[in-house]
């Protein structure tokens, strides 16, 4: 597949849908997870798929096309699912610790922790791949943190002046202890009572700046 690099422009003008495109995506989710993104083949993608080269080819004519289909998606059907599971009409300490939950299970999960080992590795020679990824779920999840934080002040729920801050500053709080442990190998799975214990912990920080 070629080597020049693809922008999210390129991405969306190069890929073409059709009937096989999900079944391409399916293959190709399994053969990245598996595989890493240099050791994926385009013969064991489309083995896996069940097409042929040619039909994989014709849908993405770049590997780094496929991937961040396969990595935007999977951002998107988490973000989506958060979205549409999360009541944000309830009052923020709910709000919070569901946001937090879903959070942390997502990136502390085996398909989680793959994808975002293999958007870091290639981060330095293929950027777009690590724009792609953060655009498709945590940039979708910062937005949707902004505008719930933004009604529950005015509900006065919360008292807060600059909501994007807000917004990192939970996300990061939701990140103590347990992400610097998967960064550097120390520990690869955790307990719904570790999580609970930092989502916990991370909302008390939180309702304790921001609470009314």
């Amino acid at each position: 597949m070629g080597s020049d690099t693809a922008t999210t422009t390129e991405r969306t003008a190069g890929v073409r849908k059709g009937r096989k495109f999900d079944q391409v995506l399916a293959g190709a989710r399994e053969v990245f997870l598996r595989d890493g993104f240099e050791g994926a083949s385009v013969d064991d993608i489309a083995r896996e798929a069940g097409v042929s080269k040619a039909t994989l080819y014709s849908y993405f004519p770049d590997k780094r096309l496929l991937f961040m289909e396969v990595a935007s998606a999977q951002c998107r059907a988490q973000a989506s699912e958060a979205l549409t599971t999360i009541d944000l009409t309830a009052p923020p300490r709910q709000i919070l610790t569901q946001a937090g939950q879903m959070f942390l299970h997502f990136i502390y999960s085996d398909m989680g922790q793959r994808m975002f080992r293999i958007c870091v590795a290639e981060a330095d020679r293929f950027p777009e791949i690590g724009h792609e990824f953060y655009h498709s779920g945590p940039m979708v999840m910062r937005h949707a943190m902004i505008e719930y934080l933004s009604a529950a002040v005015e509900r006065g729920d919360l008292k807060i002046d600059d909501m994007p801050l807000a917004a990192d500053q939970f996300a990061e709080l939701c990140k103590s202890d347990l992400h610097p442990k998967l960064l550097f190998g120390i520990q690869t799975s955790f307990s719904d009572a570790e999580i609970t214990r930092i989502v916990d912990g991370a909302v008390d920080t939180f309702m304790a700046r921001y609470g009314t």
